[in-house]
Parts: C-alpha cells; structure tokens; sequence
C-alpha cells in the first residue's frame, strides 16, 4: 500500500535527532514525515523519565520526561505527517531525488530525500546474568527508572559504569537507604564531573567487582542478597539488596541500513559513515544523531540538535542548490514571529 504524499523529506526515528530535524526542516518550509517504530514519540529518553538531562544549552537539569515532552511539542510545530509503530524494513533510491522507504507491512512512502535518525536502533536494555548463569528477570531488578521515589530507604544495588549508572547513582543517594555501585573495572566511561560528584559521597563503590551468584527470597520471587566477586583480590562477599538496577548497555537488532541493497558506508558494521555535514555514501539520503560516525562526532544530545540542523541545510540545498540561506534562525521566521504576536494578543 502506497502512501501517495511524496514530501520533501522522510525522517527515519522520532527521538531528540529525528524531532529536532523536524522542527527546523520546518523552518526551511520543507514538507516532513517522520517514521518512528515505536506506539511514542521520544526514542531512548523513554527509558530515563526521571533521569535529569545536564548538558542541553540554555535548559536547567531537566528530567527527561519533561525533555521528551518539550522536544515533542517542538517537532510538531511545523505539522509534520507521523506515523507510529512503523518498522523500515527497505530503502530504494528510485531516482535523484526521489526515495521508497518500505514498512514491514508493506506501506511505501515517497519523499525527495531520507534523514536517518535511528540512534541505536530498535533497542532493549541487555539483561544481566550472573557467573553461574542465572538470569535477572525477578522484580526488584530494574532496567530502567519510572520513580526515584520507590527507591526510598531500601538498599539499592546499581550495576554498571558508564554515564546513565553514575547519573542514576549520583540520584538514587538522596532516597536510597544504602546504595553500592558494581563494575567489573576501575575506569568509568562518565563525565568527570560527575564521577567526582559520585565519589565524593557516601555511594559504595565497588570496582573490579562481578556477581558470582544471587540469594531469593523464600518464595522464590524476588532477590534479596548477591555475591559478588572482586577479580584483583578473589575475595567475595555478600551484599543485601532490596533493588538491584541494571545499566550495562543496550542490545540492538538488526537495521535496515545495515541491508546490502541501502549502499550505505558503515563503519564496525552498524554505524553509518558520514561527515560533519551529515551527508552519506547515497546522494540525498542523511545520518543524525547516535547513528552517524564521523570524525569529532558529539555523542550528546546537543550533537545530535547540531546534526539535525545541517541535514536539513543539506537537504534544502540538494532540493534547491539556489536557496543560498545557510541558516534560518527563530527570531526572523515570519510564521514562528507571527505566533508570538497572536499569543501576546490573546494575554
């Protein structure tokens, strides 16, 4: 089934990258679907509604709910066509400047360009098994965070090192009765700041450590203790846990730009390669956000808002190489101006 509206872009992913593209692909008058797999808009900030965001320009830490809720009514100002629970199974350049995306159902949509905005693609957190093989499926284990409150006065145990483990630490130690940090090393992939924020607090660190085995409790439903195993020293040791919280990375499956027939240059065979401009190996078909490589690439949200600007000045410029305006900024776009003023006028 074709959808028959040919726009002037597809946007492929409707998380910060993919909205923010929408939004100033609005402020360039172009014609914009977005294609998100999930029944939401958001991408990955749906796994950290209570996580707070530092490092977007001009915002106080914001919780990511609220992120997510701004970027939304941001990528809907320009009243771009949505379409959830669409998974791209296909892409086909049919000629210079017309594209086939396909849907797993066998939806065909026609735009002038593609700006692939997929992050880390279809994504699940990875679960954690211990040494002997269990898996953690029980529920005081806690892939992602919904309320910090929950977490009041319970011994909590955060498993992982990279920036999202530290930041949940750096807030769980305001609730959490007691709270202890598991990593299987001793260097931390987070920001330094918070790091020294981290261990500069009353947070049990507890580095070269693993889980050998886990204790449930007497209805076999719940955890209630763990082992762990220090690799320097061999020495193990129990811990009691109340909750234990996994952040140890996501498991992605596989792409449609990972496909043969798509042409893309990849780079560890999933990246896209690209450049600064966020062009790639096809003509007319861009990369954004977590998903591009390119050299200085800024894995932050804020990078990706940077990506997404020069996509759409790329794909204005591939529609139109006349449209000389590199840049169109908010304070003299007629339409966004014209909005303030009717709500000024409503006050």
């Amino acid at each position: 089934m074709a959808n028959q509206n040919v726009t002037d872009c597809t946007i492929i992913g409707g998380g910060p990258a993919g909205l923010y593209a929408a939004f100033y692909a609005g402020m360039r008058d172009l014609s914009v679907r977005i294609i998100e797999v999930k029944e939401k808009l958001g991408g990955k900030l749906h796994f950290y509604p209570e996580k707070r965001i530092w490092d977007i320009g001009g915002m106080p830490p914001t919780l990511g709910a609220d992120v997510m809720s701004y970027l939304m009514d941001q990528g809907k100002t320009f009243s771009p066509e949505i379409n959830l629970n669409k998974k791209v199974t296909r892409i086909n350049k049919i000629n210079a400047q017309l594209f086939k995306v396909t849907s797993l159902n066998g939806e065909e949509f026609f735009s002038r360009s593609v700006i692939i905005a997929t992050g880390g693609g279809i994504v699940s957190p990875k679960k954690l098994q211990a040494n002997q093989g269990q898996l953690f499926n029980q529920p005081n284990v806690h892939y992602t965070i919904n309320r910090l409150n929950d977490f009041k006065d319970r011994n909590v145990v955060i498993v992982g090192g990279g920036n999202s483990a530290i930041d949940w630490a750096n807030e769980l130690k305001e609730y959490a009765g007691s709270l202890h940090l598991i990593h299987r090393s001793d260097t931390f992939r987070a920001h330094e700041s918070q790091l020294r924020q981290l261990k500069e607090s009353s947070v049990h660190i507890h580095s070269y450590t693993s889980i050998e085995d886990m204790e449930l409790d007497e209805k076999r439903e719940s955890v209630q203790s763990i082992t762990v195993k220090n690799s320097q020293t061999d020495q193990t040791y129990r811990l009691d846990c109340d909750d234990l919280i996994v952040n140890i990375g996501f498991e992605a499956e596989p792409n449609f730009h990972q496909e043969k027939e798509a042409n893309l240059l990849l780079k560890d065979d999933y990246y896209i390669q690209g450049n600064s401009q966020t062009q790639t190996s096809v003509e007319g078909m861009y990369a954004v956000g977590d998903i591009v490589d390119y050299e200085g690439k800024v894995r932050l949200i804020a990078g990706a808002f940077n990506d997404a600007v020069n996509a759409v000045n790329q794909v204005k410029n591939h529609l139109n190489p006349e449209s000389a305006l590199p840049t169109v900024m908010s304070s003299f776009h007629k339409e966004l101006q014209n909005r303030v003023h009717d709500s000024n006028s409503d006050n």
